[in-house]
């Protein structure tokens, strides 16, 4: 493994265990702050209209300018969105920050074309996920110290801790090496993006599948202590089972196909929308935010079946496209989640299952399968190529 792979993954692990302490704490602070369930499915909605605005031009950017750059942009707007929650004793000013901390998704795009550079020998879809996993192994202990605060200290304490860790993530990022820009060939230029519709294909089938498998998810935490009546520390226990799951499902599924991999992660999600409708107790909530690893493991499998759709002059640009489109569904679907609780809280959970099958249905006959006889897996990383500028 590489040296910038190693550098990002300590990185990431750090920045995951900082956004573990309070992610998952999010709507119950923000009813603690005042807002109803409508107003929380709206901040939600919001939060993935910050996220979607930055993509395009970050992916843009990152084959213009170099990825390096947008990596340290979005690391420090995260810290500065930290500091910003933490400040705040208001609903608005928490708001700002949130969505601010929704800016940093940006990151996605010259993040995996970084890592997808950066990954030697190893596949793009097994470094990608990899990389997902330590972040994720980073995660499993954040819940947990942030219900202990939460119940021992406030809530709003997590955020100072947070903002903390993310300085030392943060600092970390100096010492990541630049890659050279990809430059166009004139006398074979690349194929024009926008009129690639095998690539745009898959895009409707990615949002099919992302928006089924965020609608579950929103709520649940206020689901779980309002309706099921559990402490802070036992939500916190239950998101670090969820974040293990997420790391283990990234190591796991990065081993196989793509293709198939992106076929699981529907399937665990959709067990866990079951288990939280029909789960009887803890044990049965923590297995279910376990299988829901599957749906942070369904972005770097998206990205592994992109990177053989596109020219590798487009992939910042493919992957902004890619992760704007899955920034709608965390847009639309809260407000349906919300709509769906207000009318009775378990509801949302039989819905996104069916949706989930349907979309499950679509993938298995339309996501591109042939990734090692596609011609253009052959340019996805040319020989040796270079890791410093």
């Amino acid at each position: 493994m590489s040296y910038e792979l190693v550098l990002l993954c300590i990185s990431l692990f750090t920045w995951g265990l900082g956004e573990g302490m309070f992610f998952i704490f999010q709507p119950i602070y923000l009813q603690q702050l005042g807002a109803d369930t409508m107003t929380t499915a709206g901040v939600f909605s919001a939060f993935g209209v910050a996220m979607m605005i930055a993509h395009v031009p970050a992916g843009y950017l990152a084959d213009r300018v170099g990825r390096k750059p947008l990596l340290v942009a979005a690391w420090t707007c995260g810290l500065s969105a930290t500091w910003v929650m933490a400040a705040a004793r208001s609903l608005p000013l928490f708001v700002a920050g949130m969505l601010l901390y929704g800016l940093t998704a940006f990151v996605s795009s010259p993040l995996n074309s970084y890592i997808t550079a950066a990954s030697g020998r190893m596949s793009p879809g097994r470094a990608m996920t990899l990389v997902s996993a330590c972040f994720n192994f980073g995660a499993v202990l954040g819940p947990l110290v942030g219900g202990w605060l939460g119940d021992h200290l406030t809530l709003r304490v997590i955020y100072v801790v947070a903002g903390c860790l993310f300085a030392v993530s943060t600092a970390m990022l100096i010492f990541l090496r630049n890659q050279p820009r990809e430059t166009d060939d004139p006398t074979d230029p690349p194929p024009n993006l926008w009129a690639n519709r095998r690539f745009f294909g898959f895009l409707g089938i990615i949002f099919v599948v992302m928006f089924t498998m965020y609608l579950p998810q929103p709520l649940t935490p206020r689901f779980l202590e309002n309706e099921r009546g559990m402490s802070l520390s036992a939500v916190g226990m239950i998101g670090s089972v969820g974040n293990l799951g997420n790391a283990l499902m990234n190591l796991l599924l990065g081993q196989l196909p793509a293709w198939i991999g992106f076929l699981l992660t529907q399937v665990s999600t959709a067990l866990f929308a079951l288990l939280m409708w029909l789960g009887t107790g803890q044990f049965w909530f923590a297995l279910g935010y376990f299988l829901l690893g599957g749906y942070r493991s369904a972005r770097p499998l998206y990205f592994a079946q992109i990177r053989i759709l596109i020219h590798r002059a487009q992939m910042g640009l493919a992957y902004g496209v890619a992760e704007t489109v899955n920034a709608t569904t965390i847009i639309l679907a809260p407000l349906l989640a919300g709509v769906l609780y207000n009318r009775d809280p378990v509801l949302v959970f039989p819905v996104s299952i069916g949706l989930i099958l349907l979309a499950l249905a679509v993938t298995a006959v339309f996501a591109p399968k042939e990734a090692a006889r596609d011609p253009q897996a052959a340019i996805s990383l040319p020989p040796d190529f270079p890791l410093a500028e």
